[in-house]
């Protein structure tokens, strides 16, 4: 289930697409359309699962209210396909925000979500460890929930409008009684419990270095038993070598793992990206967000399944050298940009007239700070050909302003929903998928960002790199 989004941000959004800013050095990217920026890119983050959304399949009926006005509107739990194998059920954390038909969604850290904020986050996890479908005794579920005769749908629908309540801060219910029992309990019961972590993700996920020496170490975290490792070809015929510790040649890996670029001392300058691959169960209450503007999900429910993470590793004999990873951070509003620089001389950009300089052997954390729903794409290039392109959509937050603004609630999820105070009793309609005011708001966005090497905006972290052997 979702609803739509309320777009009054679009004067704001104008007025700082009106404030382009070009600085004229290397190289431009553009802050543009989700459905053509986006499309087919491999947004920043840190590993894990990739899925695609299939629909919503286990669900019950639920009313929102606002303003004196009540709109039915489906509940319940979604289905993901996994790339490369296995399948993922989820729950809405993201209920103003539409669902688009077969979006690709990524497994990522509450940071980069509506939960990054959300003091009651850890108690949507405890609903989602105590209900359906983690618990699949419904006798006994609905025993604990004093609610007579759960079968899933309303077990489904109970466990949604509980999370809603702490996700969106929602005046919700389910329709069916014992579905509504449900809710109550888990929402009086829920204690807050830590983040989940990740199911496969390395750190740091880009290194850079000398060549003749050991790049690294990128350390393996995950709840695998085992995790391969594939070396990439190219570097391979060039005798770059992933190695361990004591320098012997790595093909599996495990959590803790701290794998190494081993580069030749005669290497031409260059750069290489390694993949590891597993199989494994993704914790639950592991966030997963979309490439588009596609609503956030949490997840209930995992069979085993394929996870992945790469690492990029640059190298060159003398000068700068940098190494560049990104990740959404919705605390901050924007983009967290990691930038070291493991050469022997500074590296320096310039973004929207902000000088920036990385001296040798330093890493810095800098943000771009963007619009909520804004799509950005941009690439970051350095010396030697070096060059990261970085792509997504900033979704951080909830949106109850919606009802509040006067706009009614439209799912676009199956089945389909009903008219403000209508139940709908008959249709199956898939999300929408082409264009939305959303889109013409994000269309409507188009700020030229001009970096050599990288992007920045605001400082936030600056440390001494130690040297590896």
């Amino acid at each position: 289930m979702s609803a739509r989004r309320r777009t009054g941000r679009r004067p704001e959004a104008a007025r700082l697409a009106a404030a382009s800013l070009v600085s004229g050095l290397v190289a431009a990217g553009v802050l543009a359309a989700a459905g053509t920026a986006v499309a087919g890119e491999t947004p920043q983050g840190p590993g894990g699962a990739t899925a695609t959304i299939t629909g919503l399949k286990t669900h019950g009926t639920a009313v929102i209210r606002e303003k004196g006005e009540e709109q039915q509107v489906s509940a319940g739990l979604f289905e993901m396909s996994v790339e490369g194998g296995g399948m993922l059920q989820t729950y809405c954390v993201d209920l103003y925000n539409p669902t688009q038909q077969d979006a690709r969604y990524h497994e990522t850290s509450w940071s980069g979500t509506s939960l990054s904020d959300n003091k009651d986050a850890g108690k949507i996890r405890w609903i989602l460890q105590n209900s359906y479908p983690q618990v699949n005794d419904l006798a006994a579920l609905a025993k604990k929930a004093g609610a007579s005769g759960l079968t899933e749908q309303d077990a489904a629908a109970g466990t949604q409008v509980a999370i809603w309540r702490y996700s969106d801060g929602a005046d919700v219910e389910a329709v069916n009684p014992q579905a509504e029992k449900l809710a109550d309990y888990l929402q009086k019961s829920a204690r807050n419990l830590a983040e989940p972590e990740a199911s496969l993700t390395l750190d740091p996920p880009a290194i850079s270095g000398r060549v003749g020496e050991r790049l690294g170490p990128v350390t393996v975290r995950t709840n695998a038993d085992s995790v391969t490792v594939t070396p990439p070809a190219a570097a391979m015929a060039e005798g770059v070598k992933i190695v361990d510790e004591t320098g012997g040649v790595v093909t599996s890996a495990g959590n803790g793992s701290r794998l190494y670029f081993a580069v030749p001392e005669d290497a031409a300058a260059g750069s290489a990206e390694l993949t590891l691959q597993a199989s494994t169960t993704v914790p639950v209450g592991r966030a997963f967000t979309s490439e588009t503007r596609s609503q956030t999900q949490i997840l209930a429910g995992s069979s085993q399944s394929t996870v992945s993470a790469v690492a990029s590793a640059n190298w060159a004999g003398k000068g700068a050298i940098p190494a560049l990873s990104a990740e959404k951070n919705c605390t901050a509003g924007g983009v967290d940009i990691t930038a070291a620089n493991e050469g022997d001389e500074p590296f320096t950009f310039e973004l929207m007239g902000i000088r920036h300089t990385i001296d040798a052997g330093t890493t810095e954390t800098v943000t771009i700070p963007l619009q909520e729903d804004q799509a950005y794409d941009f690439t970051i290039r350095g010396p030697n050909g070096f060059e990261k392109r970085i792509s997504g959509v900033l979704d951080c937050e909830t949106d109850t302003e919606a009802a509040e603004g006067g706009d009614s609630v439209q799912t676009l999820s199956e089945p389909s929903p009903a008219t403000a105070g209508i139940a709908s009793t008959t249709g199956t309609d898939l999300a929408e998928t082409g264009s939305s005011d959303a889109t013409l708001l994000i269309a409507g966005i188009a700020i030229v960002l001009v970096v050599v090497g990288g992007g920045a905006m605001v400082m936030v972290r600056k440390k001494k790199t130690p040297s590896q052997d």
